[in-house]
């Protein structure tokens, strides 16, 4: 069986996901040919992402020429599903959070796309998110290419569902696949029950070298890490205003934030405004490597989120045995349950967040060992790489030409 991955930017340091999910379908005998729209000049460090690199074909490469010629190809080559997908794609463009520029843009992806494909003769097209990378595979589709599926991993497509045109993106797919139960009745929301039968979950997965490493006990020091990009989805600032709680009350901890966004000027500002430099850091981007260093460096994991997916750092987190503080909030209670994996508390309270923080930094190392084993054997259990890659190759199997 051979198919194509389309993402918009691959490979990413924040998509070493798929690319694990990429490599476990290789690893059953399927066929991939990666796809992207950028990502040849990214700076990568990662011998694997070097790798992926050299692997995948760039649509955006030659530039805005190379697209032209490709629509002007699709449409000598096939003039009335050329207009059906123009169609298609000026449809897309009404009340849509893009102006109508960009869907005609994404047509002429599509029409690139559709030569590449039928080239290495994909028998299916699988996108990552629900955002325009769904909509250049079902223009792509419409074009004449070959069945379509695509990822939805949240929060940004249950977020504005109606301007990215999610209904007609999964009405016309062959299957989608949400990353958590919550993701799938969010898309339950959308289609008409007819198609519920085509909304599947798929997790995403760790690779077993990830977690077959040596247990590393925590640490003594009271530090916590906070691993995401600094944004308002992500909480951080209401993790600041707990942090100079737990400050005003003279308890000792480290609270590392590791990540950078656009919010990091407003972080920063409210950390002086506290007073607690000496208590928070902010590492800016770093490296996966990176990453799991300063998880093992720290007693646990706190993701004060108001709204997410299911978030990779908290299974990578689980999967090095630190327990997970989170919120209610999404996929993250199917994974992390209250008192087992670590603690939960709701979304958007500074009062709970802070108690959490205070209770957690007060448990005795016997206590962060059991959590952090807890979690260790779930994770493996729900989110192997090659188990989940599975279930997406029979699917795959399944769409049909």
């Amino acid at each position: 069986m051979r198919i194509a991955y389309f993402i918009n930017q691959y490979p990413k340091v924040s998509h070493s996901f798929i690319r694990r999910e990429i490599l476990a379908l290789e690893r059953q005998g399927v066929e991939v040919q990666r796809i992207a729209l950028r990502g040849w000049d990214a700076e990568v460090v990662d011998e694997e992402d070097k790798a992926e690199q050299a692997r995948t074909r760039y649509i955006l490469r030659q530039g805005g020429w190379a697209l032209a010629a490709s629509a002007f190809r699709a449409l000598l080559f096939s003039p009335g599903r050329f207009f059906a997908a123009l169609s298609l794609a000026l449809r897309m463009g009404r009340r849509a959070d893009r102006p109508l520029p960009f869907h005609l843009v994404y047509l002429a992806e599509a029409c690139r796309m559709l030569f590449w494909l039928r080239e290495c003769g994909a028998s299916h097209l699988h996108a990552h998110f629900g955002t325009n990378s769904a909509e250049v595979a079902m223009l792509t589709h419409a074009l004449g290419g070959p069945p379509y599926s695509f990822t939805v991993h949240g929060p940004e497509e249950f977020d504005k569902p109606q301007f990215i045109g999610l209904n007609e993106k999964i009405r016309r797919a062959a299957f989608v696949v949400a990353i958590s139960s919550y993701g799938r009745s969010q898309l339950y929301r959308w289609v008409g029950h007819e198609h519920w039968q085509k909304i599947q979950v798929a997790h995403c997965g760790l690779e077993r070298a990830f977690h077959e490493v040596v247990p590393v006990p925590a640490p003594d020091a009271p530090r916590l890490v906070c691993v995401g990009r600094l944004c308002e989805q992500k909480g951080q600032l209401l993790l600041v205003e707990a942090a100079s709680r737990l400050a005003e009350k003279g308890i000792d901890f480290e609270l590392v934030l590791a990540g950078d966004g656009e919010m990091r000027g407003e972080v920063e500002a409210l950390i002086a405004r506290h007073r607690i430099e000496d208590h928070v850091r902010i590492t800016g981007w770093i490296s996966a490597g990176r990453v799991r260093e300063e998880i093992l460096a720290a007693r646990g994991l706190v993701l004060p989120s108001f709204a997410e997916g299911l978030p990779v750092v908290i299974m990578e987190a689980m999967a090095l045995r630190r327990p997970v503080l989170s919120t209610y909030v999404a996929g993250i209670p199917e994974l992390v349950r209250d008192g087992e994996e670590g603690l939960l508390f709701p979304a958007g309270s500074v009062h709970e967040l802070a108690r959490a923080l205070e209770s957690f930094l007060n448990k005795p190392a016997v206590e962060l060992e059991r959590m952090g084993e807890a979690g260790y054997r779930r994770v493996i259990e729900r989110h192997d790489i090659d188990t989940e890659a599975a279930k997406l190759a029979e699917l795959f199997g399944k769409s049909g030409p």
